[in-house]
């Protein structure tokens, strides 16, 4: 559906567009449905994607995206020479597409110099009271955000589109990761290893790069301890940066001998689009607040995912059955601090109740059985 509005973009006028997002894994997955949504209100536009390299896989294979550009993070660290040369080839690439419509969903200071270098027709951008006059000479569109009531993420990037005319129907809102055929091969080869059938396991992702919103060792301990013994096997999958895995390593190490057994541990093993491929088999996702929470609902995995400083109305698993762990003790939360009072432990988390937990995890297993039945 387009609307209306008196300075809606002509679509019909627009032969490419450029969409960024220079965030994280996670909020550039969220970015997938603005592809879609465009994709299917012009399919002749070529839609490109600019995002920073170690996020690319994300949206590597998104039929709606005709060429996908990265910015890599370590340029910087590069002598001076090659750092230009590196942003040179990068402006050269963008600046040959001739772009017509840019759409920046980051609060990137680059999104100025997108604006001005590559001079598209149409450029939008959220509404910030921070923006100066050249944000406002350089965006032609300023899309809005509730400023008290919570909004979750995908929405707000749909916002975008939504100012320039252009309305998501529903189906349009689905998360988009394809994992592609060797990730697939990947794992299924993984999985015959192991002697697991899809559908039969449960996928434990218990940390994060901000370990300030993981459940405690000993919590994710008792809960597998519980899962194992009613029959499920369970593979373990975190990130190979050290601290995370550390974490990880805790929690198999805490679980009950008999468990251990029935854990296969696959921490720092997969790539993220093997990561995806692998959660698309599992039954259920078991994790907190983080990109692979995202690629669960991006797979339609059930998901079971522990929240506490961040707020689930704006990073919650995305269209896909799930069950959020909360603590309801305290009204402070979602505080979005890293820790009580910035100390790096957030007390919501580590006072949860491992009977609660697993009774949401049970409520899950049974709603989704009925559902599949």
């Amino acid at each position: 559906m387009t609307s209306p509005l008196p300075d809606a973009v002509p679509l019909n006028e627009v032969r490419r567009a450029l969409v960024t997002k220079l965030r994280h894994y996670g909020d550039v997955l969220l970015t997938s449905p603005v592809f879609s949504t465009l994709k299917r209100a012009a399919p002749h536009i070529e839609i490109d994607a600019l995002v920073y390299s170690h996020t690319a896989p994300m949206l590597a294979n998104h039929p709606a995206i005709a060429r996908l550009y990265t910015i890599d993070r370590e340029w910087k660290r590069q002598d001076t020479l090659r750092h230009v040369a590196s942003e040179w080839a990068l402006f050269r690439a963008l600046r040959a597409r001739h772009y017509e419509l840019l759409i920046h969903l980051t609060e990137h200071p680059r999104g100025l110099t997108f604006a001005r270098l590559l001079r598209p027709r149409y450029a939008v951008t959220r509404e910030r009271n921070s923006d100066g006059l050249l944000w406002r000479r350089r965006f032609t569109h300023f899309y809005k955000t509730p400023a008290r009531t919570p909004r979750h993420t995908v929405e707000m990037h749909l916002d975008a589109l939504r100012r320039i005319g252009v309305y998501p129907t529903p189906a349009d809102k689905r998360l988009v990761l394809v994992p592609g055929s060797d990730a697939e091969a990947k794992i299924d080869a993984l999985l015959a290893q192991h002697r697991l059938v899809p559908g039969t396991f449960v996928q434990a992702h218990p940390g994060s790069r901000w370990l300030f919103k993981c459940a405690p060792v000993d919590r994710m301990a008792a809960l597998l301890d519980r899962i194992v013994a009613s029959g499920m096997r369970v593979v373990v999958t975190g990130a190979p940066d050290p601290r995370e895995r550390a974490f990880v390593a805790q929690i198999p190490a805490a679980c009950a001998p008999q468990t251990r057994s029935g854990l296969i541990d696959l921490t720092g093993m997969l790539s993220l689009s093997e990561l995806a491929a692998l959660t698309a088999r599992a039954r259920i996702f078991v994790g907190v607040d983080s990109a692979p929470m995202h690629i669960a609902a991006a797979m339609q995995t059930p998901t079971l995912a522990f929240f506490g400083p961040s707020s689930e109305h704006i990073w919650g698993p995305w269209q896909v059955a799930h069950r959020i762990v909360v603590s309801d003790a305290y009204p402070c939360r979602p505080c979005d601090l890293d820790g009580c009072g910035g100390g790096k432990v957030s007390e919501c988390l580590t006072t949860l109740s491992v009977d609660h937990v697993h009774a949401m995890f049970v409520s899950l297993l049974h709603h989704t059985a009925v559902a599949t039945s």
